[in-house]
């Protein structure tokens, strides 16, 4: 695979559904300073992974992931090349080693939005997590970091363990008291999502967490930790949200 080459297929694939009424809706919706095309996920999905149904080396697919990221149109990176890189990495995440763990954090900080960083989150990050488990202790100083993707970042990547079963419940108490003060609305947002992925399998330990930190949850925060616990637990909370 020539990189170079397969970032111009897809990206001549992309412009061929271009519809300009989407890009202007999408770039108004994300506040987004890249050039977009208008294409829709699905097709943008079916069209970035027919460059890696067949497996790729691991250097092939970086080197792809690269192409795309950095493709511009008139000077500004493609919103909708980037979107393919995600896509590319995140079908064949299983020819990452852990130090690729740090090609995910650099597209991370190049990012200024939840629409690529919750799919490098969860779909990148997260998985070489579960596969490498000692990546974790990457996430201990994310959820500190000054930019707030990144912290976002070391919340979503929970996400697969919790799905898998095997939900890191020691980082979870830490990282949502390192966060529960935050004042980012997409800081607080995330950790309602993780509780929430967490209370379908868990309800007990989200009930607890949330009863334990019910003077300085935010509204945000509560509002989805609570979305699907059995009724009876939710309803007690939230009088006592409303009575704190």
């Amino acid at each position: 695979m020539d990189a170079e080459d397969e970032a111009e297929r897809i990206l001549g694939e992309l412009r061929a559904q271009a519809d300009p009424v989407r890009a202007d809706s999408e770039k108004r919706y994300l506040k987004s300073d890249l050039a977009h095309i208008g294409v829709p996920v699905p097709a943008l999905r079916k069209i970035a992974v027919s460059a890696v149904r067949v497996r790729p080396a691991r250097d092939e697919l970086l080197g792809l992931v690269d192409a795309l990221w950095t493709a511009t149109d008139d000077g500004r990176p493609v919103h909708e090349a980037r979107m393919a890189a995600v896509e590319v990495l995140a079908k064949r995440v299983e020819l990452l080693v852990p130090g690729d763990l740090a090609v995910a954090e650099r597209l991370i900080r190049d990012s200024a939005g939840w629409v690529m960083v919750d799919q490098l989150a969860d779909r990148v990050v997260g998985r070489l997590i579960v596969r490498h488990p000692d990546l974790g202790a990457v996430l201990d100083v994310w959820v500190r970091d000054p930019y707030m993707w990144i912290r976002r970042t070391s919340l979503l990547a929970l996400l697969p363990g919790i799905r898998a079963g095997t939900a890191d419940l020691d980082r979870l108490t830490r990282y949502g008291d390192v966060l529960i003060g935050e004042k980012e609305f997409f800081i607080r947002k995330a950790l309602g999502w993780v509780l929430r992925e967490l209370s379908k399998k868990d309800p007990a330990w989200v009930t607890a967490w949330v009863e334990g930190h019910m003077a300085d949850v935010s509204g945000v925060t509560f509002r989805e930790a609570v979305r699907r616990l059995p009724a009876a637990d939710a309803d007690r909370l939230l009088a006592a949200y409303k009575a704190r």
